[in-house]
């Protein structure tokens, strides 16, 4: 669950997320039958950036078992501090990510963490497409919003 709030016409916004059971989960979980046909006959795979933090077996047999069927996986990064201090789960799972959702501030604290050096948010978006990625016959996209400005959308190069 989570509370949003927004002010000045979009201008200003904060997300305070209450992870709650969510940091309970494990690998395990998926091996319940119901969740299992879940996964093995989804269309389109997804996962919150925040569950970085909790499992990132999970995260990475869904991602396997999305690329291997050859269907989307996507990713959000969630917050600034993900990027930081979940660097290697991050990683380690974006190779497997077709579409990857974020916003002008989590975009930055990602190029800043992974030593870009360019400040401008289609730049970034760019580079991001251009991460190590295991599919490479489906570029990836990137969208980045950016609060009342216009959203980003970089697509391969």
């Amino acid at each position: 669950s989570c509370a949003v709030l927004i002010t000045s016409n979009g201008h200003n916004r904060s997300l305070v997320a209450n992870l709650a059971a969510a940091e309970c989960f494990t690998k395990d979980h998926l091996d319940d039958p119901e969740v299992s046909k879940i996964v093995a006959n989804a269309e389109i795979y997804y996962s919150s950036g925040f569950f970085l933090t909790v499992s990132i077996e999970t995260i990475m047999e869904v991602a396997q078992v999305a690329h291997r069927r050859n269907k989307y996986f996507m990713m959000n990064l969630s917050a600034p501090f993900l990027p930081i201090y979940y660097k290697k789960q991050m990683m380690q799972a974006m190779p497997y990510v077709d579409i990857l959702f974020g916003n002008e501030t989590e975009a930055l604290a990602f190029a800043k963490e992974n030593n870009f050096e360019i400040s401008d948010m289609k730049e970034i978006a760019l580079k991001m497409t251009t991460l190590p990625k295991e599919n490479p016959n489906r570029p990836r996209v990137v969208i980045i919003t950016q609060g009342t400005l216009p959203v980003i959308v970089a697509k391969g190069n």
